[in-house]
């Protein structure tokens, strides 16, 4: 595979990337070239594609999802795990994304390319350790917000109903912060949804009282 503008290359079998359905029909219409099929993604972040390439043939991608089942807990794999994490990449919750031109959550990401390609459990992986990030600053999280409402179908309520829940819980940081004034301002679906969700939510709260 060529991946990124870089053109970045990646080898996969292809019985393996066939397990994603959007992979598949294009493997369908790729001629063999001498035992191999060529694939070109140019509009993947190769950061990401490592993500998913790894959740194929492993089941997760690093660092892994793990559960303690002491505090029957989720938590996410770190250095004290494993030492040494072998080169398999970044743990780092964020990453530099040139199409967005800024830094954004880099499980947000997985998440919508999980959605594009068909595959359902590595969303559900890619939101439960999104849901374990802590001290991520208002400005990254209200990017990635705009990511997930950019690149997701509108009948794909997970991860942005992860947002708006995030967003109204830490509202007082968020009030002051001068990313949500801007980002408001340029308006769209995102502030439509958490108008809704915070007139809802005055409900829940006026309910209770």
């Amino acid at each position: 595979m060529i991946v990124g503008q870089e053109q970045r290359l990646f080898a996969a079998h292809e019985d393996v990337l066939s397990l994603s359905p959007y992979l598949r029909a294009i493997l369908k219409g790729k001629a063999l070239d001498e035992g191999t099929k060529q694939l070109e993604l140019p509009a993947e972040e190769p950061e990401i594609l490592s993500c998913i390439l790894e959740f194929l043939y492993k089941g997760d991608y690093y660092p892994r999802l793990l559960h303690g089942k002491r505090r029957d807990s989720w938590y996410l794999e770190n250095a004290q795990d494993t030492n040494n994490n072998g080169g398999r990449g970044s743990s780092e919750a964020t990453f530099f994304h040139p199409g967005v031109g800024d830094i954004v959550l880099r499980d947000t990401v997985v998440y919508c390319t999980a959605e594009k390609y068909g595959l359902e459990d590595l969303k559900r992986i890619a939101l439960r350790k999104q849901g374990l990030q802590t001290d991520i600053p208002a400005d990254v999280i209200l990017r990635s917000a705009r990511y997930a409402y950019d690149n997701t179908p509108d009948s794909e309520s997970r991860l942005r109903a992860h947002y708006l829940a995030l967003i109204i819980r830490s509202r007082k940081t968020f009030k002051r912060s001068g990313t949500m004034q801007m980002e408001m301002e340029n308006g769209g679906k995102l502030f439509f949804d958490l108008f809704v969700a915070m007139c809802n939510h005055m409900d829940d709260l006026a309910e209770i009282r």
